[in-house]
């Protein structure tokens, strides 16, 4: 087991801090890494977990004075159950627990499957989707607009996603009384603590449903469809995730919408490669352009253009597009096109035209090369074909 990180460090703030300070601090590291904003991301969910541990210790007064005078090992133990059922895996609580207990930090802005309706109960989230789009390089250098077709859960449309007969259908829930929690005590190292938790009849919501929709069962959702328009902005790249936000898995209840996650892919173009914003093209030119210079033609991303090489370029040598790239995304500026030359030769020569690189060979501009590495093409050639 890993050793526990000081609560201190773990809400960023000084051993005399109020309470004002701690509270803050808490709230700000439980947006943070709230699993609403880190789906699936099981390091983001520990830390949410730790800070919740923290500021349940350094919020109450008694348990910090006992956390400053002996550490963790006042708390419980190294290995037991820590303060108020957090420590040691946090003891059994879950994530449902953690909202409720500490639903007022977060402003009604989060919940775990649930949110928070701003007067102490509870709504139903819906779960989010992920798709994939492939896209075109053209596409992401302009942007583009994609419509999809998605099969979801979708709001009845009998009942208008409430899930009730009627609008006179509900009764309040007899479990809570209405409030969408429940109150619970829990034997810790401690003592009896008491804690409060979402009432398991209504699920938080405060009413319950006295004649249900006969369409949807009182669930509120039914299988459907729904073509939603995605625009999507020039310079995203392979993997990046982009959110939609409602138009995920409709609610139980008339609840909260989930998130649609747009998950971008690449198509491979056949003759440009992507280096993050820069686009990079592999040219082959023969020898004779090489030495003599010349116009050739080469692919953009929207379409060709020419250039122009120089007398004796070299192979290896780059050629830059300025401003031929992908833009950023959101952002200004945009890449480059990198264009890369490499030289052909002839994989065979007819007795002419190797009597003729022989002369070559022998001229004064093609004897100046000292080392292999620096060895004119036509002198390489020569050696090749003897």
């Amino acid at each position: 087991m890993a050793e526990k990180r000081d609560y201190y460090e773990v809400l960023g703030v000084a051993k005399n801090a109020n309470a004002d300070e701690i509270k803050k601090a808490y709230r700000k590291a439980a947006i943070k890494y709230h699993p609403d904003k880190n789906p699936g991301d099981k390091e983001a969910e520990e830390k949410f977990k730790e800070a919740a541990e923290a500021y349940d210790v350094l919020s109450n007064p008694d348990k910090r004075a006992r956390y400053d005078q002996f550490g963790h090992a006042g708390m419980g133990g190294a290995a037991g159950g820590g303060a108020g059922g957090f420590g040691g895996g946090f003891g059994g609580f879950s994530m449902e627990d953690i909202f409720s207990q500490f639903g007022d930090i977060f402003g009604g802005h989060f919940g775990g499957g649930f949110r928070s309706s701003g007067g102490g109960r509870t709504v139903n989230r819906g779960s989010d989707i992920r798709v994939k789009v492939r896209l075109t390089l053209q596409e992401i250098a302009e942007g583009v607009t994609k419509k999809l077709k998605i099969n979801k859960t979708v709001a009845c449309d009998r009942c208008g996603g409430t899930g009730a007969k009627d609008s006179s259908s509900y009764g309040t829930c007899t479990t809570c009384n209405g409030t969408g929690y429940v109150m619970t005590v829990q034997n810790t190292f401690f003592g009896r603590m008491q804690s409060q938790s979402v009432c398991p009849t209504c699920g938080g919501e405060g009413k319950i449903i006295t004649a249900k929709c006969d369409k949807c069962g009182g669930e509120g959702t039914e299988r459907g469809q729904e073509v939603i328009e995605i625009k999507i902005p020039a310079g995203v790249g392979e993997g990046m995730v982009l959110t939609v936000s409602g138009k995920g898995n409709a609610a139980r209840h008339g609840g909260v919408n989930g998130d649609l996650q747009v998950l971008i892919e690449e198509e491979q173009h056949p003759e440009l490669l992507r280096d993050g914003n820069d686009l990079i093209h592999n040219l082959n030119i023969p020898v004779t352009t090489a030495l003599l210079g010349g116009s050739v033609e080469v692919p953009t991303v929207d379409g060709r253009a020419k250039i122009k090489i120089a007398p004796g370029t070299h192979a290896g040598k780059v050629l830059r597009l300025a401003g031929k790239g992908l833009p950023e995304v959101n952002g200004y500026g945009r890449g480059d096109e990198l264009i890369v030359i490499d030289i052909t030769i002839p994989d065979r020569l007819t007795k002419e035209e190797k009597r003729l690189i022989e002369q070559l060979a022998e001229q004064p501009n093609f004897q100046r090369a000292s080392s292999i590495k620096e060895q004119n093409i036509f002198e390489r050639m020569k050696n090749f074909f003897r």
